[in-house]
């Protein structure tokens, strides 16, 4: 495609991603299923400009305000992520000097705001948690992509099994640094069309989503749920550590995200998984579980702030009454999901963010309001489940995962058990 056909290409969706009134990678996937004829490399450089763009929205849109022309493909000059050499054949002489002037100013100069790239609601509480200096490790992490981590389904193969399929295709893997199921690898290569992953030999599944299955450890022939199990990641990294033994249910309120698990199910081997979908946490099909289950997750709506480098639309699209309401879910749900825990067995509670607010608050709520459940330090129960150097990520006794720390998604987990 020439240059400039692909760079108003990209204007265009960037006009549509900005309206953040739906998620970027839905967005991005119908835009794509519009322009068929775009390459693998033309689809590249669009999303990736794309989610450059939402990583410093606030900069580049400040930024763009000396140009001159349509603010889109300002926009998109100033976010590109393709062909450097692509992009100048794509402009104007005068488009040219604006954007070389543009990329000469120091980052260092801008004001904090254009340089961290959050919205004061959220960078406000960041800062205060974590002190000057760390906050903006953070800021700068939250601003860089994701790696590709997979957990290895160690029903099929080992972890060395894995990374040397993968060696054999050309991709560079190497064992997460935490969990005993994971393999990082830098980019974005397409595992999709492996044998080792349409076999179900692997899953992808951020490091730290894998230690809220560890620390769960659920064992063979247990009774085990999956409250909210979305599209079933953790449900499969579950199943798995059951060894395909036992009565594993993957309750959510959605048929859509439960529908997703099919597919994973399906390559993954297990046979001990039930999908249902609940109409709420106090479903009949809940209420007649109740006191009989050994292990209980409780991965919790939230605001998914953890995600942010691989969903940096979120903190776009989230806002403070949004965390509010998620508030009052999450304490509704655990409290529910606590009912299936009968005497002796495990209760979870995880979320995917980075704030106070839905996680040590409503652990704290949970636990002052349930004398039968007692804490469980989240440091010892990884290491028997062969977690290497759990007291990285350990805080006052629960799970607690950042970007900038552990180069994992941002992840909060809180452990019980029941005594009575």
């Amino acid at each position: 495609m020439h240059p400039n056909a692909l760079l108003e290409l990209c204007a265009e969706l960037i006009a549509v991603v900005n309206k953040l009134d739906a998620p970027a990678d839905s967005t991005v996937s119908a835009f794509f299923r519009q322009h068929k004829n775009l390459g693998q490399r033309e689809r590249a450089s669009l999303a990736e400009t794309v989610y450059a763009l939402l990583r410093e929205r606030v900069k580049f849109q400040n930024l763009a305000q000396s140009g001159s022309g349509p603010m889109p493909r300002r926009l998109a000059m100033l976010a590109w992520r393709g062909s450097d050499s692509f992009l100048r054949a794509a402009l104007s002489p005068m488009e040219q000097q604006w954007l070389t002037q543009v990329q000469a100013i120091s980052v260092e100069s801008l004001a904090p705001r254009l340089r961290h790239n959050l919205p004061d609601w959220l960078a406000e509480p960041l800062r205060e948690r974590l002190g000057e200096e760390e906050f903006w490790r953070l800021a700068a992490a939250l601003n860089e992509p994701a790696p590709l981590d997979l957990r290895v389904n160690t029903l099929k193969l080992k972890r060395e099994d894995a990374q040397a399929e993968l060696a054999a295709a050309g991709i560079d893997a190497v064992p997460t640094p935490y969990s005993p199921l994971g393999l990082r690898i830098d980019g974005k290569p397409a595992i999709n069309k492996l044998a080792l992953f349409t076999s179900g030999g692997v899953e992808v599944q951020d490091e730290g989503s894998q230690l809220l299955a560890l620390l769960l450890a659920p064992k063979r022939g247990e009774m085990v749920v999956d409250f909210c199990a979305g599209a079933g990641g953790k449900t499969l990294a579950l199943g798995a550590a059951m060894r395909n033994t036992g009565r594993l249910y993957a309750f959510d309120v959605s048929g859509h995200r439960l529908d997703a698990l099919k597919p994973r199910l399906a390559r993954s081997g297990l046979s001990n998984v039930y999908p249902a979908q609940i109409a709420h946490e106090r479903d009949d099909r809940i209420k007649r579980l109740a006191g009989k289950i050994d292990r209980v997750l409780v991965d919790a709506p939230c605001s998914g702030l953890g995600t942010l480098r691989r969903n940096p639309d979120l903190k776009w699209r989230q806002s403070p009454q949004a965390v509010t309401e998620l508030q009052a879910k999450q304490r509704a749900i655990l409290a529910s999901a606590a009912r299936l825990v009968k005497p002796g067995g495990r209760l979870v509670y995880a979320t995917c963010s980075l704030l106070d607010a839905e996680n040590e608050v409503i652990a704290a709520e949970f636990a002052a309001a349930s004398p039968d459940f007692v804490p469980l330090d989240a440091a010892e129960a990884l290491s028997k489940a062969q977690v290497e150097r759990s007291g990285e990520f350990v805080e006052n006794g629960a799970l607690r995962l950042w970007p900038h720390r552990n180069a994992t998604d941002g992840f909060f987990a809180a452990a019980w058990e029941r005594t009575a």
